[in-house]
């Protein structure tokens, strides 16, 4: 079933671009690019945030003594995981509104 959706997700701008350019095909592809990068990448970031706190939480349990070394690890672990959201972020605006491959097209 996941791959019927995704097919028919990629397969979308043949039915809107009938008669369109390369810029069209571009733009459309970049947009749907972006969308699923970035979908993927919360999702990724969401599942390590989670398990993070989750060992947090059980090694506080285990330790009480050590909860304030703990928290201040999570933190960190934290803003590490949120960056490569934010990465995946730049490079979908990227993608969106400064993409390298539209010298390539109009060439």
């Amino acid at each position: 079933m996941k791959k019927i959706v995704f097919l028919m997700l990629a397969l979308s701008g043949f039915a809107f671009a009938a008669e369109g350019s390369m810029n069209q095909w571009l733009a459309s592809f970049s947009i749907l690019a972006a969308g699923l990068g970035l979908g993927v990448a919360a999702l990724g970031g969401a599942i390590g945030m989670g398990n993070t706190a989750a060992a947090t939480i059980a090694g506080t349990a285990r330790n009480p003594g050590l909860g304030g070394k703990l928290m201040t690890t999570m933190f960190i672990a934290l803003a590490m995981i949120e960056a490569q959201v934010i990465y995946a972020l730049v490079i979908a605006l990227i993608a969106l509104y400064a993409n390298p491959f539209q010298a390539l097209v109009a060439a």
